[in-house]
């Protein structure tokens, strides 16, 4: 099932590759949070419908509720896709951003193992990867100290 949504994930990818728009965009807004070699290496695509693999395997393993949640965003390795009504929303892109790191750190089998693990014990909103991203995104929003969201989230993975 891993390699099945990886391979997913990957024909996505490619598929909305001439759409992706490069986060370095975002350098002098996320200074001090993000680095902008980071940003280089991380994209997002504006879309009418978030792409979600919808597998009868996934629900069956009780992730319906997450494959049907409407969201405003979803990352998929370095790239994440967004509605268009959020893709001004910093809070947004700096959360998706989170899961960025959390990828790169963990890699394509492990984020997918844990977080589809987390979504199943602990449901969306509890789920440690998400908690982190939402508490980095309030950090964020709030004005409090920058800090190297990279290095924190390889710490604290």
């Amino acid at each position: 099932m891993l390699n099945q949504i990886d391979q997913w994930i990957d024909k996505t990818n490619l598929e909305y590759k001439d759409q992706r728009i490069s986060c370095d965009k975002f350098t002098s807004e996320f200074a001090g949070f993000y680095p902008t070699e980071f940003l280089k290496n991380a994209f997002y695509v504006v879309v009418d419908k978030i792409p979600k693999p919808d597998f009868p395997e996934l629900r069956e393993m009780g992730l319906g509720d997450f494959i049907d949640m409407d969201a405003a965003g979803v990352t998929y390795k370095n790239t994440y896709y967004m509605l268009s009504h959020v893709a001004d929303n910093l809070r947004v892109h700096f959360h998706e951003l989170v899961h960025v790191a959390q990828w790169n750190n963990l890699g394509a089998e492990a984020f997918i193992l844990r977080y589809i693990t987390e979504i199943q014990c602990a449901g969306y909103y509890d789920a440690p990867l998400e908690i982190m991203a939402y508490s980095l995104d309030e950090h964020f929003t709030d004005g409090r100290e920058k800090l190297n969201v990279v290095e924190y989230v390889a710490r604290t993975l």
